[in-house]
C-alpha cells in the first residue's frame, strides 16, 4: 500500500479505526473522517503514535447532514490529489426514529445516503487514479429485510423498528455496491461490500440505543469480536492482490458469499440508485 491514499469514514473508533491503523501500517497515507472534532483528533494522535509518523490526517463532517457531506468531500478533494481506496465504514443504529438535518430517517441517511453522496462526489478523483477500490461495510443484518426495501416508505414513517431500519440500511449498502460496480465496469475501479462480523464497536454508547436493544447489546458484548478482528475483511478488500479485479461482490471472513435472495435484486439496486440521486438532489 506504499504511496497509496486511503479514506476511511467513521474511523475515530471501532472497526474504522482499526482499518485505518492496518492500512497506515501497510504504508498508505490515511485520511480518516469523523463527526466529532475532539474524537477525530484523539484518533489521529493515537494512530500517528502507533504508526510512527504523520501519515494519518482528519476531515470532520457529518454523514447525516448532506450539506456537511458536500463540505467534507470538498475538503478531501483539496487534501488528496489521488484517492486509491475509499472505505465507507461509518454506521449507526437508533432505537427511536429520528430525522437527519435534511428531514430523512436518520439510519437511512447516515448508513446509505451520506456514503452514496460522498462516493459520487469523490468519484472523478477515484477513477482518475485507477486502479482503485471502494469498500462498503454492510452487514449480515441485511437478511432481516426479507422482502427487500419498501420504496413507498424508505423513511420508515410507518411502524418504525430500530433493527428493521438498520437491516434495510444494510440491504441498501449491498444494492449500492451492486449498482456502483455495474456503473464502474471497465474503469479499473472495483466496488465490494462485506459483513465484518458481530463486533464490539460501541453502538449505543451515546444514547442511540435504548430499552431492549441497549440491554441486548450490553448482554451480548462479551461474545462480540474485537474491532481488530472485525476490520480484517475491510483491510483485505482494500489491499489484497487476489481481489484487485473482483467487483460487485459480498464478503464474509475474507471469503466471497452470497447475500440474501432479496439482496440479489438488481432491479431494486438500480431503482435505489435513481431514488438516492433524487433525494440528494433535493437538498
Amino acid at each position: 500500500m506504499t504511496g497509496k491514499t486511503v479514506v476511511v469514514t467513521g474511523a475515530n473508533s471501532g472497526i474504522g479505526r482499526q482499518t485505518a491503523l492496518a492500512l497506515a501500517r501497510a504504508g498508505s497515507r490515511v485520511v480518516i473522517t469523523a463527526r466529532d472534532p475532539a474524537k477525530g483528533n484523539e484518533a489521529v494522535s493515537d494512530l500517528r503514535a502507533k504508526v510512527g509518523d504523520d501519515r494519518v490526517d482528519l476531515t470532520v463532517f457529518d454523514l447525516g447532514d448532506l450539506a456537511s457531506v458536500r463540505a467534507g468531500a470538498a475538503q478531501l478533494l483539496d487534501m488528496c490529489d489521488r484517492i486509491d481506496v475509499l472505505v465507507n465504514n461509518a454506521g449507526v443504529v437508533f432505537t427511536q426514529r429520528r430525522e437527519s438535518a435534511d428531514g430523512y430517517e436518520a439510519t437511512f441517511a447516515v448508513n446509505h445516503l451520506g456514503p452514496f453522496l460522498l462516493t459520487t462526489l469523490l468519484m472523478d478523483r477515484i477513477t482518475a487514479g485507477a486502479p482503485a477500490r471502494i469498500v462498503n461495510v454492510a452487514s449480515t443484518a441485511h437478511s432481516g429485510a426479507r422482502h427487500g426495501l419498501d420504496f413507498d416508505d424508505l423513511q420508515c414513517t410507518r411502524n418504525y423498528r430500530g433493527m428493521q431500519a438498520y437491516a434495510r440500511s444494510k440491504l441498501a449498502n449491498i444494492y449500492f455496491t451492486t449498482e456502483l460496480a455495474r456503473r464502474l465496469s471497465g474503469t479499473g475501479v472495483t466496488a465490494n461490500c462485506l459483513h465484518p462480523g458481530t463486533v464490539a464497536t460501541g453502538y449505543g454508547r451515546d444514547g442511540d440505543a435504548t430499552g431492549a436493544l441497549a440491554l441486548g447489546l450490553k448482554i451480548s458484548a462479551p461474545f462480540f469480536l474485537t474491532p481488530e478482528k472485525g476490520a480484517r475483511t475491510s483491510v483485505y478488500l482494500a489491499s489484497a492482490d487476489e481481489v484487485r479485479t473482483v467487483s460487485g461482490k459480498y464478503f464474509v471472513k475474507c471469503k466471497q458469499r452470497q447475500p440474501s435472495k432479496a439482496a440479489q435484486d438488481r432491479v431494486a439496486a438500480e431503482r435505489l440508485w435513481q431514488v438516492s440521486e433524487e433525494l440528494v438532489r433535493a437538498t
